[in-house]
């Protein structure tokens, strides 16, 4: 285990203790590159759980970016769009149900730099649609145990999903 840098006379924070566990600090990493140049997308996504417990997986359609790879359904939020909005057409447009805002229960959010553009995603749970989950887009899907979502392989942004739904849902 790393030894905590702290003199015995400073109170340790819940962070430093996360970072010393981890083994490095948040402070030996790099210095954080100039994100302005960045452009920032926002997408919203649903973690759609079924009466069995199982969490609905849609596949990239070829000819998109990072096709073949397994992700929660979503899109991206448009100008004047609220993100619980954003989520409720885009499940109707990707998948054919209908849910309410009020059916939309915040999960957690991920902050991603990809190469060319930083994501900023909200993603919130949902256990109340109407109308039977039909693929839309061309896409494939999956309902999935929480404990086999690592089976799928997915865009490096949806990754840290995954513990948040195996601790939560």
């Amino acid at each position: 285990m790393r030894q905590n840098n702290l003199s015995p006379s400073r109170k340790t924070s819940p962070k430093r203790i996360q970072d010393d566990l981890s083994g490095m600090s948040c402070f030996d990493s790099p210095h954080d590159p100039d994100l302005k140049d960045l452009p920032v997308i926002t997408v919203v996504a649903a973690v759609l759980v079924d009466r069995d417990g199982r969490i609905l997986l849609a596949q990239r359609p070829a000819g998109k970016k990072m096709a073949g790879l397994w992700e929660f359904p979503g899109g991206k939020v448009e100008a004047q769009e609220t993100p619980e909005a954003a989520l409720v057409r885009e499940l109707k447009e990707e998948l054919g149900i209908d849910t309410r805002t009020s059916c939309l229960a915040p999960l957690t959010f991920v902050s991603h730099r990809y190469d060319d553009f930083h994501l900023f995603m909200p993603v919130f749970i949902c256990r109340q649609w109407s109308g039977a989950v039909t693929p839309h887009e061309g896409q494939q899907i999956a309902w999935v145990k929480p404990q086999k979502l690592r089976d799928y392989p997915m865009p490096p942004a949806d990754l840290p999903i995954i513990p948040v739904i195996q601790d939560w849902v």
